[in-house]
């Protein structure tokens, strides 16, 4: 199965949150072919969630996990901790007040 490049990726979900109109920004641009990505949840109320692709050796199913979450400034120091090990990390901000991230829909994993 061929791997979608992480730019065309990110695109994508923009595209798809865009047409829910959930608003999201890049607010940082790894590597456009091979970078992992992170979203973070901001629900504008001072809480966040993190979230970081998960692949299981096993069954060989990728699926989004939760890296952290809590407050907003709990989130950033995360992120902030994993683009030390990851200068090629994308990070993703999406801010919905109802939590809304898309990632557990079909075709996202």
């Amino acid at each position: 199965m061929t791997r979608l490049t992480a730019r065309f990726w990110v695109d994508a979900y923009l595209a798809r949150l865009r047409f829910q109109d959930i608003p999201a920004f890049v607010t940082a641009h790894g590597d456009d072919t091979a970078g992992a990505v992170l979203v973070k949840l901001n629900t504008l109320d001072g809480q966040a969630q993190v979230y970081q692709r998960s692949f299981d050796l096993m069954t060989g199913d990728r699926k989004w996990v939760e890296l952290t979450a809590g407050e907003d400034a709990e989130a950033e120091a995360a992120i902030a901790r994993q683009r030390q090990f990851d200068s090629d990390l994308w990070v993703i901000e999406v801010e919905d007040r109802a939590g809304r991230h898309l990632l557990d829909e079909p075709g996202l994993e």
